[in-house]
């Protein structure tokens, strides 16, 4: 109940129906019965109104579900599903974390540089069902208390006749991986506890281990997307830290000359009030990601498109808009992508996830009083 009460989660987040028993009761059957219903529900939308593109016409298709790796794989669930061509390039990603929906959009760029004339699809979940822990172990109950179902589906194109359908253009994807070193790599594990009974396992490093890894990840980042004065004020930090005073603050640059929008991994209360602290942002550049968490919980990889939707349903995107995607996962990664909106979004899709609850949001969430 602490946890729970702690975590900035609201009351309408979403469990597969499995885990509502008392005690749980998940099985293959019921894993498979949830990813049916978040893929297709998310495919469904993206072959009909949404793009008006059709299954027929995917050429590249990218699944990424982290603890659920059925076989048939569950790319080829959706290859089935949807008939999709025989020929279709078609990959599953797991075990990569919630970072993963960044590394399959990378993932999807290679291919498409690669392949002319092309549509790609990912679709990033994950699957609650076979990975609810049932042990007493507090390190491995705290994902119960914040991982819920969601998933999204993104299209991305190569093809010069989307080119004025496009809402965003993809301009940077920066990734970051600290598996080398030990505490990094062990900070979020999967494994049993003293009875046996498998969960995953936070470490209490993780959001040290987090910012470090932001750190790294910014530091290839900002010369790809800062101002030349930015960049001169980090690197005059940087050389006084080495020649003159090595404890000098080091000068974090002011991102919000390089974003107009800020989509934070909603992976609990903790890691955005860390990265609101870090980047030096304001309330209203963190609210998508507070908001997301509040009403979805952490989605895993699909977190971020939740957050990008909640820009758009407030009317916030305008043409030439700058978006910073920073997704963190087990590893321990930190990836970032950046977008440039290429058309404003002035009105809730009624394909969004926020269109039955919007006039709810924002909503005022009070701090965790500690006594």
């Amino acid at each position: 109940m602490k946890i729970l009460e702690r975590s900035g989660l609201g009351e309408e987040t979403c469990l597969p129906a499995p885990i509502h028993y008392i005690p749980p009761s998940p099985s293959m059957a019921a894993a498979r019965e949830e990813a049916e219903d978040v893929i297709f529900s998310c495919l469904d939308k993206l072959f009909t109104s949404s793009t008006g593109v059709k299954a027929k016409d995917i050429d590249i298709l990218i699944v990424n579900c982290s603890l659920f790796s059925p076989t048939p794989s569950l790319s080829a669930m959706v290859v089935n599903k949807y008939k999709l061509r025989s020929n279709i390039k078609s990959f599953n990603l797991s075990g990569m974390g919630c970072s993963a929906g960044l590394i399959s959009v990378d993932l999807a760029k290679d291919l498409l540089q690669a392949h002319p004339n092309s549509n790609a699809v990912v679709i990033s979940t994950e699957i609650l069902v076979p990975n609810f822990y049932c042990g007493k172990e507090r390190a491995m109950l705290l994902p119960n208390c914040l991982f819920r179902m969601g998933g999204a589906a993104i299209l991305l194109s190569n093809k010069t006749a989307y080119r004025r359908r496009a809402k965003y253009r993809l301009l940077h994807v920066v990734r970051t991986h600290k598996g080398a070193d030990d505490k990094a790599y062990n900070c979020v594990f999967q494994k049993e506890d003293d009875c046996g009974i498998v969960g995953t396992a936070l470490s209490k490093d993780l959001m040290t281990i987090a910012g470090e890894a932001l750190k790294s990840n910014i530091t290839t980042l900002g010369p790809l997307v800062l101002p030349t004065s930015e960049q001169l004020l980090f690197l005059l930090s940087l050389i006084g830290r080495k020649l003159v005073n090595p404890k000098w603050k080091p000068y974090i640059p002011d991102f919000k000359q390089a974003f107009e929008h800020f989509c934070i991994h909603a992976g609990g209360r903790a890691v955005i009030d860390e990265l609101q602290k870090n980047l030096q942002l304001s309330g209203e550049h963190v609210e998508p990601s507070r908001m997301a968490l509040h009403r979805f919980g952490n989605t895993s990889s699909s977190s971020l498109w939740y957050e990008l939707a909640y820009i758009e349903a407030k009317g916030r995107m305008k043409k030439g808009d700058r978006v910073w995607q920073i997704g963190f996962g087990s590893g321990f990664k930190c990836n970032s992508a950046t977008w440039k909106c290429l058309r404003g979004v002035t009105s809730v899709n009624k394909d969004s996830p926020w269109v039955d609850c919007m006039d709810k949001y924002p909503l005022h969430i009070p701090e965790v009083v500690e006594f």
